[in-house]
């Protein structure tokens, strides 16, 4: 099929019936492949901080450590996606995807065979692979979508995936509770049978609908400096929230952070075919979008691991509980998630994701007041405010990032839109752990994290002011979100797929 680089021809294009229906069933299809990805992604992560208290303890880690075994994942996730994006712009989202479920399905392998004798590093390694697997999953999801869902039902398809990653943090607790209650170990080795079929399945049923350009060039220099420069930038951040090294030597990475962006943006100007396209930013919807993207992420990317604290210590639950009782969060997302990705096709994404932002606020203000003697219900309610709001503000913002740019530079949109959302969760752990955690005795917060349970006197009200610090800022830096939000123009479908090619 010759490349189609006229994308208004592409919207007035007339598909016959039977195309139409082979377009239709492939929507669903590459719908069930990324749905398995998102589910296996988010099971593992949910499950994981169940877990973890049994992994310090068998593996003879430190609190530290553990720390590290989420922030390595999320640090090579961070700082890889938007070159994945452009690899997957170049040789196409299914090759990619399919790298990423293997990677993913290996490397958990590998942690599921972690040894004490490293007291928990070579379990921070493979994380850090699996990392690499999560970017190029997380990151060419959503292109996979875009992709298969014709113009006018992309927020319908995003909507839907959300499910398998609210039903994934809504059982995640369960089954890592019923797993760890076996062996730490399953939590992670329960991915490989899943994964290999998850790998295989796409193999066999993704497609390419979209013809990409051809004689693309990968630019290296642009990406070598980025990541040096993103990956030092957040390592140091990290390092001053959860301190591993000398103070001299995380000032030193600030310092190669801050050369690598600042080498990478002269980079990206002189490159004909630049990893990261700024042009991109000149289409406002897809500026603004990303922009309360990359916020909403800074203000609720600790929050959840917060809360599980304050259930485990106010509270007095022991962890598998704590992660029980949060689900409150993920099932007003579901609810609310497939919803607004359905409604933003029609009525666009401005007010949906403004409205969404303003309500995980209100959520937000209300966590700000919890105390040890908050009655269940209340903060029952707290949770589902904010997981309803992110629910209606996440599906139809990523419409907006998606549907603003066309289809040959889908890859590079959801790796930018990745970036910037998991660069502000990155920076939120790093401010409010610190915040909340540097409060209470280090005695205190282990047997917190172990073994809940409780917490009382002054390590507790030290751990409740910190907490309303703590989701006062978040809240604040939503009703900026929000602000922004608001200010983005009218969605438009600007881009349209290209017919299907065969396979």
């Amino acid at each position: 099929m010759p490349i189609n680089t006229n994308w208004s021809s592409a919207l007035n294009c007339q598909v016959m019936p039977s195309e139409e229906d082979n377009w239709r069933g492939y929507e669903w299809t590459a719908l069930s492949v990324t749905t398995v990805g998102a589910l296996l992604a988010s099971i593992q992560g949910s499950a994981l901080l169940i877990a973890l208290p049994e992994i310090m303890t068998q593996l003879h880690a430190g609190f530290m450590t553990i720390m590290w075994v989420l922030l390595g994942f999320l640090l090579i996730t961070t700082a890889l996606v938007p070159v994945v994006g452009r690899l997957a712009d170049m040789f196409g989202r299914k090759r990619l995807y399919n790298a990423g479920f293997a990677i993913f399905t290996l490397s958990s392998l590998l942690c599921g065979l972690s040894q004490p004798q490293f007291l928990g590093w070579d379990l921070v390694v493979y994380r850090m692979i699996q990392g690499v697997g999560g970017a190029l999953l997380f990151t060419n999801s959503a292109a996979i979508v875009t992709d298969a869902f014709r113009r006018g039902r992309v927020g319908l398809g995003l909507g839907i995936n959300t499910i398998a990653f609210s039903a994934g943090f809504l059982i995640g607790p369960v089954v890592g509770g019923i797993l760890t209650a076996f062996d730490w170990r399953w939590v992670f080795l329960i991915n490989v049978p899943l994964g290999i079929a998850g790998t295989i399945w796409g193999i066999l049923r993704l497609r390419e609908p979209v013809a990409l350009p051809l004689r693309q060039s990968f630019d290296w220099l642009g990406s070598l400096t980025f990541t040096v420069g993103l990956g030092s930038l957040l390592l140091a951040a990290s390092l001053v929230a959860f301190p591993l090294i000398d103070t001299a030597y995380v000032y030193a990475l600030f310092a190669v952070g801050v050369v690598g962006l600042a080498a990478f943006i002269v980079v990206e100007r002189r490159v004909s075919q630049p990893m990261m396209d700024f042009g991109l930013f000149g289409e406002k919807l897809f500026a603004y979008a990303c922009m309360a993207n990359a916020l909403n992420g800074l203000a609720r990317g600790a929050v959840l691991f917060v809360l599980i604290f304050f259930l485990q210590g106010p509270y007095g639950l022991d962890p598998l509980w704590a992660g029980i009782m949060m689900a409150p969060f993920g099932a007003a997302f579901m609810l609310v998630g497939p919803l607004s990705g359905y409604l933003s096709d029609r009525h666009g994404s401005r007010g949906l994701a403004t409205a969404g932002l303003l309500i995980s606020g209100l959520g937000l203000l209300g966590l700000s007041t919890v105390v040890s003697t908050t009655p269940y219900w209340l903060l029952a309610l707290y949770q589902a405010l904010m997981g309803g709001g992110s629910g209606l503000f996440a599906s139809p913002n990523t419409n907006a990032i998606m549907s603003s740019v066309v289809p040959e530079k889908r890859g590079t949109a959801a790796g930018i839109n990745s970036m910037l959302m998991n660069t502000g969760q990155m920076l939120s752990i790093a401010i409010v752990f610190p915040l909340v955690l540097s409060r209470i005795p280090e005695d205190v917060m282990f047997h917190v994290f172990l073994y809940g349970g409780g917490m009382s006197g002054d390590p507790l009200l030290a751990f409740e002011s910190g907490i309303h610090e703590a989701f006062l800022a978040s809240f604040a830096v939503t009703l900026l979100a929000a602000a922004i939000s608001a200010m983005r123009p009218a969605h438009s479908f600007s881009a349209a797929p290209t017919l299907p090619k065969s396979q």
